[in-house]
């Protein structure tokens, strides 16, 4: 499972071994044991990604195998791609723009998009942006 984590100023995505259902299960426990609101509501997130990092076109065509259509690529622009994954959305309300938007897809598929993202993340030109 990927999980991306947003807060006010930025967001983490990494790989999680729980499947999908553990892990909602869990984050329904600790809202219900806090006394905590959660609303959960299927969306899509989208983060970008330098069309010239290496493995881009692997990631392209692992993108043209998948059949069930949970990640699209998009260019932006002549140096960024725009990747956006079908998921859910876990907030304390449907309004919150802080939250964890959670999605599965093959092992392989999460493995090396969440490489290519930490690639992504060292590089200088990202990291300024």
């Amino acid at each position: 499972m990927l999980k991306l984590t947003y807060t006010e100023s930025s967001f983490d995505l990494e790989c999680v071994t729980l499947s999908l259902e553990e892990w909602v299960a869990q984050r329904v426990i600790l809202a219900l044991r806090v006394g905590q609101g959660l609303c959960i509501e299927p969306t899509t997130a989208s983060f970008l990604l330098p069309v010239d990092l290496p493995g881009v076109e692997v990631l392209r065509a692992e993108v043209k195998r998948d059949d069930r259509e949970i990640i699209a690529l998009c260019a932006c622009d002549a140096e960024y791609m725009e990747v956006t994954l079908r998921g859910s959305w876990l907030s304390i309300s449907s309004k919150d723009s802080v939250g964890v938007f959670v999605t599965t897809m093959s092992d392989r598929a999460e493995f090396f998009l969440h490489k290519l993202w930490q690639e992504a993340q060292s590089c200088p030109s990202v990291m300024s942006e």
